[in-house]
């Protein structure tokens, strides 16, 4: 069993695919600050380079502004790595919900992309995924190229460790929030602090009892890291213990942002299914992993960085040229 207090990141240098998401960007820090050299990639098709950009002028770091579904990504990743953090894929499917083709693409030309790198370099292998897909989901209803996209790129990646014998895994990560969280990507918590920080009505759907598993961000990088340096290929969960219900969260909300915003209650929530709960038994049992912020002070923490107060990821761009730079 490991646990972060006695973790020392066993890697010289890595490859963050979406490292300039809310978690790729909190990685890519995290392992800069531990002494690995990092390369991130991004399109900033969902990310944006501004998150990653008080990392600019830090030695070991490197931005490319690339696809990784492109084929000839691989060759400009040059490496050698020695692990392969998998973001740019269908881990934040509500970011996509107009591009069906591209999250397709994320997940099967992406994923085989980054698993190729990482095989070329004898690298260990990170998918990070989105909770389990229900097995009779429709493949081609409304929402069926995220839901699809997540059950084929795990499944691409279970394949390739057993055909290939890479040392590949899947982490299955639920809601996170925290510093440099966007508020513009849906999501409960996200709407409910964009709406306060506007002073307009903080909206809960049903009578405000339903729960949302919320896990910080730094627990949410402890996770990703801890199972990254295993070599377990079963999936595993990383999500929150604590589960406010959307009253207390939004009530929180407001309280905290110093909003006159109106907390009102809407219908709906009936009709709609119970968020998925993470499972983190095998992350606590095999990792030693256990979340540390209540979701009180995650929100304080997030609250005070949201309304401009000292923040963990600056929110002005580096000046640059696209394509890539470092330092």
């Amino acid at each position: 069993m490991m646990s972060m207090a006695a973790f020392s990141p066993p890697w010289n240098h890595v490859l963050v695919t979406g490292g300039a998401g809310f978690l790729g960007s909190h990685l890519c820090t995290r392992l800069l600050d531990s002494g690995v050299e990092v390369d991130c990639l991004d399109d900033l098709s969902t990310g944006r380079a501004e998150k990653v950009a008080h990392l600019a002028g830090r030695t070991g770091f490197r931005f490319l502004e690339r696809d990784i579904s492109d084929l000839e990504c691989v060759e400009a990743l040059d490496g050698p790595f020695d692990l392969v953090l998998h973001l740019a894929g269908p881990a934040s499917p509500a970011a996509w919900p107009d591009r069906p083709v591209e999250v397709l693409d994320a997940a099967s030309l992406g994923t085989r992309n980054a698993l190729a790198v990482a095989d070329r370099d004898g690298a260990r292998f990170l998918l990070a995924s989105s909770p389990p897909v229900p097995p009779d989901a429709d493949p081609v209803g409304p929402h069926s190229a995220c839901a699809e996209a997540v059950r084929f790129s795990e499944a691409l990646v279970a394949a390739h460790a057993g055909a290939h014998g890479s040392n590949a895994g899947i982490v299955r990560l639920f809601t996170g929030y925290g510093p440099g969280m966007r508020t513009d990507a849906g999501g409960t918590l996200a709407g409910f602090i964009e709406q306060a920080l506007a002073g307009r009505p903080v909206t809960v759907i049903g009578d405000g009892s339903r729960k949302h598993p919320l896990c910080y961000v730094d627990d949410m990088v402890d996770g990703v890291l801890l199972v990254a340096a295993g070599r377990s290929v079963r999936p595993v969960d990383i999500g929150g213990d604590e589960e406010p219900t959307a009253a207390e969260i939004a009530r929180l909300v407001i309280d905290l942002s110093g909003s006159d915003s109106p907390l009102t209650f809407v219908d709906g929530a009936r009709d709609r299914p119970a968020e998925p709960r993470p499972v983190t038994g095998f992350a606590r049992e095999i990792f030693g992993w256990l979340p540390s912020v209540t979701w009180q002070d995650g929100l304080e923490r997030t609250i005070a960085s949201l309304r401009g107060l000292p923040e963990t990821i600056p929110t002005t761009a580096a000046p640059g040229r696209a394509g890539e730079w470092w330092a």
